[in-house]
């Protein structure tokens, strides 16, 4: 065994001499920040805050936060931060610059070191406690249930990350660092309040049609994959890494981490290749909860079968059962939460209430099957095609008072519509030969001039009079195919590479817009811009005033009201809305809220972030 004595006497009188002379000069530098000037950044991760280059607790001996090793200068043992990221945290850093004595001439002695250290750890973990909702079926709720304790933990001052290693979906957007993950972990990083990025969802999948997806990792596009290349080369080779090291960074850079599972974690066709469940549950040995869906029937079969598919090993993880969506009068469950326990050995730790008219973006595309928004006259219907993606761009228009949107797969549905929108998709030309295959093509067509119609990102490109493609439906080569003809535009798509970029503007008649682009191809236009962006005045979009038709690559581009209000102005007869300055991200806020107030009422959060066992 290393004797930390004598690992410590190795590093050298005169180097402790230097440590304690930079100590000083970091204390009367004050708090820096990340130093990203410094040749060594970042030296340990990213956003790091550099105010204490030098530790002030070297050596802390802590095995989580470092390691011996063998000094290249004398051979002896010395002790190594290399891997450190606790105190390269805002929130460690501040709490420790308050808490630092005036340092003496020979820094600090051990017995200071080791007190301020347990007391930094009384507030700050040096590995965040992981806790892991998994779901017994889709649609368990277990997306929000992620989002709802981690606002709850953050409102208790913790500093708090979503994670989910692999997700499948065309709903996505585009993080400050022109990062692409799944809109639904954006959420959660709202709810936890911090920064949406790559790791957050290592592994993105967004089906491309038939049986290939694109790839995602740490929010870039990394290849396309067919499902057998995917489980077969991709699941056992690469995603492990990927997921271990984003985890890794994740559990030593905050208090706790919520893990959202996929799917459910008792597929046993997919044991041994499923990457999103058990196997992310043991990497990180976290404490499990089980979320069902009361309202779906059948909730105590999907919770026991679930539990007794898994191994005793897996099974073991698990800390309790989330009855959830229990409606008011759905009457007492009684004898049937303890016989859960009797048969599993897992107990039933809260039957959560249905919580209503919450305004939060839904993750699955087949939601939108049983989905209308708002409740008004005026409707503003949203080309239902087979592969949209971000739908959740048209939440904020039932904001807006009398607004109702609907989601529309037959013409005959467009027909009342007081406005039309045809949304993004992850396939532009397939979902172009649906639209004339389906007699939908024609029947937007119709409405031009009447209505506004509006296309966003792929729905722009379909807007226009040609899109060129020199790679063609599935590698078959150079083809050329006629657009909807409502935009004097023409796409080409003549590479593979992918925009992602977060963008501001302004329409062309004023007020703000926001948004992100995620797209392939380029647009060329010819009719007058719609927005201009800002910092470099930017043209985007296409509008053709006397038609009504209108073009952008923006997504969330409702979110803000301007944009909202111009777009319903050009509905004949429809009066000037009323709340038209709804604010959209101040009604998520509110939503998470009241989330995490029911978590916080049903839940007893202080077991389970002691990790008790059972919580009553």
């Amino acid at each position: 065994m290393i004797n930390p004595t004598e690992g410590v006497k190795d590093d050298s009188e005169e180097n402790y001499g230097k440590h304690a002379s930079n100590l000083r000069s970091q204390m009367r530098r004050g708090m820096i920040g990340s130093n990203t000037e410094c040749a060594h950044y970042p030296c340990h991760h990213q956003g790091q805050n550099c105010t204490f280059c030098f530790c002030p607790l070297y050596p802390c001996l802590d095995p989580e936060l470092g390691e011996y090793v063998t000094s290249r200068r004398t051979g002896g043992q010395v002790w190594s931060c290399q891997s450190c990221l606790w105190i390269h945290r805002d929130d460690v850093t501040d709490s420790l610059f308050k808490m630092m004595p005036e340092i003496g001439e020979n820094g600090l002695d051990e017995r200071t070191r080791s007190d301020l250290k347990a007391r930094l750890e009384g507030k700050h973990r040096t590995k965040a406690k992981t806790i892991m909702v998994l779901g017994a079926t889709s649609g368990a709720g277990k997306s929000l249930l992620v989002a709802a304790l981690c606002r709850a933990f953050r409102d208790r001052g913790l500093k708090v990350a979503p994670f989910k290693s692999q997700n499948m979906s065309l709903n996505s957007m585009v993080t400050g660092d022109g990062e692409e993950i799944a809109r639904i972990q954006d959420l959660q990083a709202r709810a936890a309040g911090t920064r949406p990025r790559g790791e957050l969802n290592p592994i993105l999948l967004k089906p491309k049609g038939g049986v290939t997806s694109q790839v995602i990792v740490e929010g870039r596009p990394y290849k396309d994959c067919t499902v057998q290349e995917y489980y077969s080369q991709f699941v056992p080779d690469e995603a492990p890494v990927i997921i271990a090291r984003n985890l890794e960074r994740l559990m030593r850079t905050n208090d706790v981490v919520v893990i959202e599972g996929a799917g459910s974690p008792a597929e046993i066709n997919l044991r041994g290749r499923d990457v999103a469940n058990m196997y992310v549950a043991k990497l990180a040995k976290a404490d499990c909860l089980l979320a069902v869906n009361i309202d779906w029937g059948g909730a105590f079969a999907y919770a026991v079968g679930t539990l007794m598919l898994l191994d005793e090993e897996e099974r073991k993880l698990f800390k309790g059962v989330l009855i959830n969506n229990m409606c008011p009068g759905g009457g007492s469950l009684g004898e049937s939460l303890d016989m859960v326990r009797r048969i599993t050995g897992v107990p039933v730790l809260a039957v959560l209430p249905h919580v209503p008219s919450l305004y939060l973006p839904v993750e699955d595309s087949m939601d939108l099957d049983q989905r209308d928004d708002g409740d008004g006259t005026t409707v503003v219907a949203v080309v239902r095609l087979p592969m949209i993606s971000n739908f959740t761009d048209f939440d904020a228009l039932s904001l807006e008072e009398g607004v109702k949107v609907i989601y529309a797969r037959t013409p005959e549905e467009l027909g009342p519509a007081d406005a039309i929108i045809v949304p993004g998709t992850k396939n532009t030309v397939q979902d172009l030969l649906w639209l004339n295959e389906s007699g939908m093509a024609s029947a937007i067509s119709a409405k031009v001039g009447t209505v506004p119609v509006l296309g966003i990102c792929g729905g722009y490109q379909m807007l226009g009079r040609k899109i060129f493609d020199v790679h063609g439906l599935e590698g078959s080569g150079p083809s050329e195919i006629e657009g909807l003809g409502l935009l004097d535009a023409v796409t080409h798509f003549d590479s593979y590479d992918k925009r992602t970029v977060q963008v501001l503007g302004s329409l062309a008649d004023g007020g703000e817009v926001r948004g992100y682009e995620i797209h392939m191809g380029r647009t060329e236009r010819l009719e007058e811009p719609l927005f201009r962006l800002r910092p470099d005045g930017r043209e985007e979009g296409s509008w053709s005033r006397e038609r009504k038709v209108l073009g952008t690559y923006l997504h969330g581009v409702f979110d803000l009201p301007a944009f909202r209000g111009f777009f319903l102005s050009m509905i004949e007869h429809r009066d000037a809305p009323k709340n038209n300055g709804t604010d959209h991200d101040a009604e998520i806020d509110s939503s998470l809220d009241r989330l995490a107030a029911m978590v916080e009422e049903h839940l007893d959060l202080d077991s389970l972030l002691r990790g008790d066992g059972d919580v009553p």
